[in-house]
């Protein structure tokens, strides 16, 4: 499309930026153009930086909030006997999650969830150690009993030398598992994990 035709086709379409406020962030003013028309334009551009910081600023309270809560899960894994049995019975409420658990393809073993061949690589496919879904799938397998309660969930690789394994956390909201920054805490929460294991 040529300029002209984009320019014929808003005028068109006179209420297209309206109803799309987010495009105004991407828009250059007007310079040196003065009246109504220049006032509504910067009002809108306004509004929707208004509206990205505070998506931003509540994205960073909630990475903030998992970071914290991930420190403590680690400190209760330290002192931990057990380490799986930590993980799915502490874990949630120190994460504030529904469900939390190590699964791993294999033999079933105690709170462990236990996987068909091939699920490890299905679900975190090469090059990719951590996952936040929105839509998750395979809410039986990964979730077992806390499956109906989990709207969002995380993966996250455990490098363990026995067998293909990851990290399952489940939540009820949206603002418990961050899709914003979260990486780098569900790494650090299954290293931690596997270096308990280890031990």
């Amino acid at each position: 499309m040529t300029e002209e035709d984009i320019a014929a086709w808003l005028r068109a379409h006179p209420g297209f930026l309206a109803s799309r406020p987010d495009l105004y962030r991407l828009l250059a003013p007007p310079r040196r153009v003065h009246g109504e028309e220049l006032a509504d334009h910067m009002a809108a551009m306004l509004l929707a930086e208004r509206a990205a910081t505070r998506s931003l600023a509540e994205a960073a309270r909630e990475g903030d909030s998992f970071a914290a809560r991930t420190h403590d899960a680690v400190l209760a894994l330290i002192a931990s006997r057990d380490p799986m049995e930590t993980v799915s019975q502490e874990w949630p409420a120190l994460l504030g999650l529904e469900h939390c658990a190590l699964a791993a393809e294999g033999a079933p073993a105690a709170h462990r969830l236990s996987l068909p061949p091939g699920s490890v690589a299905r679900l975190l496919p090469a090059g990719r150690d951590t996952l936040v879904r929105s839509k998750p799938t395979d809410l039986a397998l990964l979730h077992a009993e806390a499956a109906a309660l989990v709207h969002r969930d995380a993966l996250a690789r455990v490098p363990l030398a026995d067998a293909p394994a990851m990290l399952v956390l489940g939540a009820r909201h949206a603002a418990a598992l961050p899709s914003r920054g979260a990486a780098a805490h569900l790494l650090f929460l299954a290293r931690a994990l596997a270096m308990a294991l280890q031990r």
